[in-house]
């Protein structure tokens, strides 16, 4: 039997089962998923009325609860919470025609985690489309809520990574844009450290690392070795982006940003687009990665180039949501002022 298994012939038949099976068990969870979530939605519409129409109070939401444990002793997310649940999630969602079916794609702890942690329409969307792209577990979904994705999302200035050359749409966020700030407090690192201890912090929390940045980034390597003449170059951290087909050289810095560090970074760009770029690839693209910025001075470093360099700031605590909150709604007020005049 182990060599049948073995043949090419045969390992190929094989494995198109196994490519069955589990496009099968994905559609069926799916289908299961999709039928829940019509349940919650009915049970939500129902008492969403009853209580509107004022035939229910609190006290017969109490007693349908009882009722159901009677009848349905083993079913769970029918207590009160989960039942005023399903009323939020009909509530949110039955006017808007695009979030609607978008949220019944997305399991029901990712939905409730969105309904308590994101505040408005235009987030909650952001955060289903996120999780169901990238396929978040809950936890994953509750860290990128708890780092102030959408906020830091939303303040980057819409730039869009200078290697994409196909069209992209919003949908494929968040892969579309080189955040201004990072948020990499899932290192632990102390109050003092080098350029290496953060290369093998990221290193050795790369899957976190790897949520923060996007899922499209696959590791290439780290202190990536590039040969020009007779000198060996180091990239601190090498990533290859799936969704624009492009690969992304991470330069570390455990200071502030310095003009130098682009002429730098464009060095090491064109020995990768050289030497390993393949034909089918986009330009690579570099971030450099610093511990603060002067927008002015990156400004200036960026102004006479075309380099696809890209600055960015991290924090090594979570960062304040409301203060991120606060400074969204400022701009979005501005461009509301400047909308009107």
């Amino acid at each position: 039997m182990a060599d049948i298994i073995k043949k090419d012939e045969y390992y190929d038949d094989f494995s198109k089962i196994i490519e069955m099976i589990e496009t099968r068990r994905s559609n069926a969870y799916r289908k299961v998923n999709e039928e829940l979530m019509s349940l919650y939605w009915d049970v939500g519409c129902f008492v969403s009325e009853q209580i509107q129409n004022n035939k229910w109070g609190s006290k017969v939401v109490d007693n349908l609860v009882l009722f159901l444990k009677e009848k349905y002793p083993t079913l769970k997310g029918f207590d009160r919470s989960g039942i005023y649940r399903m009323k939020q999630f009909y509530e949110l969602y039955k006017d808007d025609e695009i979030v609607a079916p978008l949220a019944r794609q997305l399991n029901w702890s990712n939905n409730v985690l969105i309904m308590s942690g994101a505040k408005t329409r235009e987030e909650r969307e952001f955060y289903i489309r996120m999780a169901l792209k990238n396929n978040y577990t809950k936890t994953e979904l509750n860290r990128q809520l708890s780092s102030a994705y959408y906020e830091r999302y939303m303040l980057s200035g819409g730039k869009a990574l200078p290697s994409l050359k196909k069209a992209v749409d919003e949908d494929d966020y968040p892969n579309t844009k080189i955040l201004d700030l990072y948020s990499l407090e899932f290192l632990d690192l102390p109050s003092e450290f080098s350029e290496v201890d953060l290369r093998k912090a990221i290193i050795k929390n790369l899957k976190n690392f790897i949520l923060e940045i996007g899922k499209s980034f696959t590791f290439v390597g780290e202190e990536y070795r590039v040969q020009v003449g007779t000198e060996d170059f180091f990239i601190d951290l090498l990533f290859y982006n799936r969704d624009l087909s492009c690969l992304v050289a991470f330069e570390l810095k455990v200071d502030k940003f310095k003009p130098e560090y682009v002429s730098k970074m464009d060095f090491y760009l064109e020995a990768l687009d050289r030497q390993e770029r393949k034909q089918n690839e986009n330009p690579s693209v570099g971030i450099i990665l610093c511990a603060n910025k002067d927008e002015e001075i990156v400004e200036y470093a960026m102004s006479r180039t075309m380099s696809p360099t890209m600055v960015a700031e991290y924090k090594l605590k979570l960062i304040d949501k409301e203060l991120l909150e606060n400074k969204l709604k400022e701009i979005s007020m501005i461009v509301e002022e400047n909308n009107k005049n």
